[in-house]
């Protein structure tokens, strides 16, 4: 069996991660207290009225979005408590005394598995929702909505 560097094991959890907390901060706060399932509701509608802004979308079809999406988020809040559960044991795991190596192996795994489980059950949600709405409609959802995960953060470009 090969031994596993530190640095390959935090570059495994980190991108775990990322495909993880898509929408994980509507679940908890960083110190890992609970979400405000009113908040949470809120926050999901406000994304989708400003992604839809500017479109014929209907009434009925943001609510119909806005369900896909709060449904989603809802099955994936036991994955990001797992995710919570996984990167407390790496930490203790890489703070024993010895290193286990096949056991950070396999909470690499776990945590792999739950970033493709997240990763499938948000693009399953992202596709339902691209399916209520007509061409220019989807288009204009995900150009929007995409800014926030797909965009270039770094702001405008210069000259």
């Amino acid at each position: 069996m090969t031994t596993l560097s530190l640095k390959t094991v935090m570059a495994a959890l980190i991108a775990g991660s990322l495909a993880v907390t898509a929408g994980a901060p509507a679940f908890a706060k960083g110190d890992g207290g609970m979400f405000d399932p009113a908040k949470f509701q809120e926050r999901i509608e406000k994304r989708v009225d400003k992604a839809l802004n500017g479109t014929d979308a209907t009434q009925d079809q943001k609510k119909q979005i806005i369900g896909i999406l709060q449904a989603a988020f809802t099955d994936m809040k036991p994955l990001h408590d797992k995710r919570v559960e996984n990167r407390k044991a790496m930490r203790a795991a890489m703070e024993a005394s010895t290193i286990d190596p096949a056991k950070i192996e396999q909470i690499r795994q776990d945590q792999m598995k739950i970033a493709d489980d997240s990763s499938k059950r948000f693009t399953k949600a992202l596709v339902d929702a691209g399916n209520v709405l007509n061409a220019q409609q989807r288009q204009a959802f995900f150009k929007t909505w995409g800014e926030r995960h797909w965009g270039d953060h770094r702001g405008p470009k210069k000259g």
